[in-house]
Parts: C-alpha cells; sequence; structure tokens
C-alpha cells in the first residue's frame, strides 16, 4: 500500500493511498464504495475534474501539478455534484470530507508518494 506524504509539512497525508490509472479504475473511482475512512484516499491519475453522480458520501479533492504540488483544494463536494477542471493540475486525491481541514494542507504544498 501507498502513503501519501506531505512534504512540505513533514506529515503523512494520506496512509492508506489506493492509486486509480487504468482507465476503468478512474472511471469508477469511488462509485462502489459506501465510505471512507480517516485513514484512506484515491489518487486519480490522470484527472483534472471530478463528478460526484451516484456516490454515497461527501469527499474532499486535492488538485495536483505533475510534480505533485498542490494546486487547488476543494472541500466537501457532495453526491451529485461536478468540479471543474483545473487546467495546471494532472491528477487528483480523493479524501474524506473534513481531512483537508484536519491536515492543514496548502496549495503551494510538496507532496510525495511512497510505497
Amino acid at each position: 500500500m501507498k502513503q501519501m506524504w506531505n512534504k512540505t509539512q513533514n506529515t503523512v497525508l494520506v496512509p492508506h493511498l489506493e492509486v486509480a490509472t487504468a482507465f476503468v479504475d478512474r472511471g469508477v473511482g469511488l462509485l462502489k464504495r459506501a465510505s471512507l475512512n480517516e485513514q484512506e484516499g484515491l489518487w486519480i491519475n490522470p484527472c483534472n475534474s471530478i463528478h460526484t453522480f451516484f456516490m454515497k458520501f461527501s469527499i474532499d479533492c486535492i488538485f495536483v501539478t505533475k510534480d505533485l504540488v498542490v494546486d487547488d483544494l476543494v472541500e466537501n463536494v457532495a453526491p451529485w455534484k461536478v468540479v471543474f477542471p483545473r487546467w495546471r493540475s494532472r491528477s487528483v486525491i480523493e479524501l474524506p470530507s473534513g481531512s483537508i481541514r484536519k491536515s492543514n494542507v496548502k496549495k503551494g504544498d510538496q507532496l510525495n508518494v511512497v510505497s
């Protein structure tokens, strides 16, 4: 299992990071899940916009550049919403709602993925 670190703050952002790179995995995302616990997250790569149609819970989204620099933060995206493209972003990390506030992640933070 992978972890996502906030290198800028020297903290673990996501202890249990699932990665979706295949077309089908990126398309399904979290749709089949009933929830995410506070230790989990999904990194969809590539992806610069998301929708929460058919989802059962709200999420926080961290959009990052190809170098994993935080480009934008979108909190508490409810089911049946669309987050329009972030043109500088290459991928998105989907987290349980409230994770951005708890982790204190900021735009410009450098993230890192480790196994």
